[in-house]
């Protein structure tokens, strides 16, 4: 029923591309769409910034760096002239800001994703029924500006999957993102990459940042969201995944994300209804 609502809330006249307006005088232009499950943006790049909302499914953006996995409630942020691609994991309704460059400026200057809490979302939302050409100068105006220094203070969340560019580490990598239940060790993986695994471990910290296991473990979270938000049981997701139990898959998402996987699909709370939340998990946060 909310997406529906936010649909009506959204409308409006179809433009094929919104790059059409990417001349309009202003520094934020708002944009809604919606894709089917499966869907692909291929790669491509947009001269101004962007914040993409997925107000309901969950989509994975791809960069040279790596990718980012997008739940609901989530946004991730590109910068300007960055080749990105998107694939929904399942049916996505997303609300897009494209932010002028010079508006950018004071922004992250790499790709990451952010909750968006429930301030910034009915903000953006009301973005979606400006005027293209709103008063600058007035409460449109400085609706936009408000935009801005929320996305400023967003902290980033550790939904990032580096890609590393040694061949033989990418190859590994390759085969693990289309098989993370793969639970080998990395000295196995060696053997098939006529390397030690005393290399491939120096590389993996050189070319990623992360150990081989924690990198296998970030696969696999990011690849349990995606299944999570297209509708899976976390029973069948974790023993999929190549987990022991759903009691230890949880773990590793309640150490990760800080919250159990059936909770992290909620829409965020206000942080005085989260502190209701936490005295009287009992109670029902006022509407």
């Amino acid at each position: 029923m909310m997406s529906v609502t936010i649909e009506k809330r959204t409308k409006r006249p179809a433009v094929a591309d919104p790059d059409l307006l990417d001349d309009t005088p202003r520094d934020v232009i708002a944009w809604a769409d919606s894709y089917r499950a499966g869907a692909v943006l291929k790669q491509h790049r947009h001269r101004r910034a962007q914040l993409l909302y997925a107000v309901s499914g969950v989509m994975t953006v791809t960069t040279p760096e790596g990718s980012w996995v997008v739940p609901p409630h989530r946004a991730v942020w590109v910068p300007p002239a960055t080749d990105h691609s998107i694939r929904m994991s399942s049916a996505v309704s997303m609300r897009t800001l494209y932010v002028e460059p010079t508006a950018a400026a004071s922004l992250p200057a790499r790709c990451c994703v952010v909750s968006v809490p429930p301030l910034l979302r009915e903000l953006i939302l009301r973005a979606m029924e400006l005027p293209l050409l709103y008063d600058t100068e007035g409460a449109e105006g400085r609706l936009i500006a408000l935009i801005l220094d929320e996305i400023r203070v967003l902290p980033a969340l550790p939904l990032h999957l580096p890609v590393p560019s040694e061949p033989r580490l990418a190859k590994i990598c390759g085969a693990l993102l289309n098989h993370p239940e793969d639970g080998r060790a990395l000295a196995e993986w060696a053997r098939g990459a006529g390397a030690s695994g005393r290399t491939l471990a120096r590389l993996f910290r050189r070319e990623t940042g992360m150990s081989f296991g924690a990198w296998r473990q970030q696969a696999r979270l990011i690849e349990a969201l995606a299944r999570l938000g297209a509708g899976k049981a976390v029973t069948n997701v974790a023993l999929d995944l190549g987990y022991e139990s759903p009691s230890a898959f949880t773990a590793m998402f309640r150490r990760s994300l800080g919250v159990t996987p059936s909770r992290y699909f909620e829409p965020p709370q206000s942080p005085a209804a989260e502190r209701l939340h936490r005295l009287a998990p009992g109670m029902k946060s006022p509407a």
